[in-house]
């Protein structure tokens, strides 16, 4: 529902922050009116309370202190209290912005009373309110029309904050468990395809995989250079939001000296950018030379090694 600005040139606002205005319109949500008002004054009822309303999802009453709260004597106090606290869930709060109104019936309008504050009702604290929310003088006072024929209307507009219960926590995990993956790529110099795939390989709950072009992946380096690169397993990211970072090691073995071929790389992979690495990872003279030790018998050991990783998950601990 949308929410009714309260109008009142000027506004009233006293020493408390509290603003009292007025407006034509009604209260939206709930109506409270008090007949044989002077009754509670006579007597030694010290509160009344309204019926119980629902706003919002949860069951409320309006508590009105005739004669003040906190010592409070020469005002009326006024609170909303949510109700059925048994049935709500362990932990339960409600954040709650709330306005009450007095009805004036001699001009046909509606002094409106807030703070603006938004207020946390839980457990321990389930009613607020204002302990001085209009004065006996005030109230009492015929000309402000807020009694006639010993009735007086009150009512509450009250709208509930509500989350959506979206959220994520990142994580970034520096040298996760099982980080490496060795891909033996056989029979090179007859490979025939324009790239091809290593087995996937899972990284702190999320696949990988890599992707060599033989031949390079640009036509301005195609016969000339080896390309590599890591990507996410198509099963990783599926939606044009999410975002994976990694630092990650992509390496050629040398086969006979150790003086292994190694480049890092770090990269947010997303939609737009599934693979990430080197388009001239290496040349083919290089690769092919057999002093360097990188293919021997016609097999290669492309390696990678990933050192830091994101991990995403919502705030029920599922990746996400």
């Amino acid at each position: 529902m949308e929410e009714a600005s309260c109008h009142s040139l000027p506004a009233d606002i006293d020493a408390n922050g509290i603003v009292r205005s007025s407006r034509d319109l009604p209260p939206a949500h709930y109506t409270f009116q008090i007949k044989k008002f002077s009754v509670l004054f006579e007597t030694e009822v010290k509160k009344c309370k309204s019926g119980q309303f629902e706003v919002g999802g949860y069951y409320w009453r309006l508590v009105l202190h005739t004669n003040g709260k906190k010592n409070k004597n020469s005002h009326v106090s006024l609170y909303l209290a949510i109700q059925n606290q048994n049935n709500l869930s362990l932990g339960w709060e409600a954040n709650v912005n709330f306005r009450f109104f007095v009805f004036d019936q001699i001009r046909n309008k509606y002094l409106c009373i807030q703070d603006g504050s938004v207020r946390r009702f839980h457990n321990l604290k389930p009613k607020w309110g204002f302990a001085q929310l209009l004065s006996h003088d005030t109230l009492n006072d015929p000309s402000n029309g807020y009694i006639v024929d010993d009735s007086c209307i009150l009512g509450v507009e009250v709208f509930v904050i509500k989350g959506i219960g979206k959220g994520v926590c990142l994580s970034m995990i520096n040298q996760p468990q099982i980080n490496y993956f060795t891909w033996r790529v056989d029979k090179f110099d007859t490979l025939k395809e324009s790239y091809y795939f290593s087995n996937v390989f899972p990284v702190e709950g999320r696949k990988w995989k890599l992707k060599l072009y033989p031949r390079g992946v640009m036509a301005t380096v195609a016969d000339g250079f080896l390309s590599l690169f890591l990507q996410p397993d198509d099963s990783e990211i599926v939606t044009p939001n999410q975002k994976l970072y990694a630092k990650y090691k992509l390496r050629i073995r040398d086969q006979v000296n150790s003086n292994h071929l190694e480049r890092t790389v770090s990269h947010w992979f997303d939609s737009s950018k599934v693979f990430w690495g080197y388009p001239t990872f290496s040349s083919l003279r290089d690769l092919k030379d057999p002093s360097n030790g990188y293919l021997v018998g016609d097999a290669l050991f492309v390696e990678c090694k990933i050192d830091v990783i994101s991990v995403v998950k919502d705030f029920s601990g599922r990746m996400i």
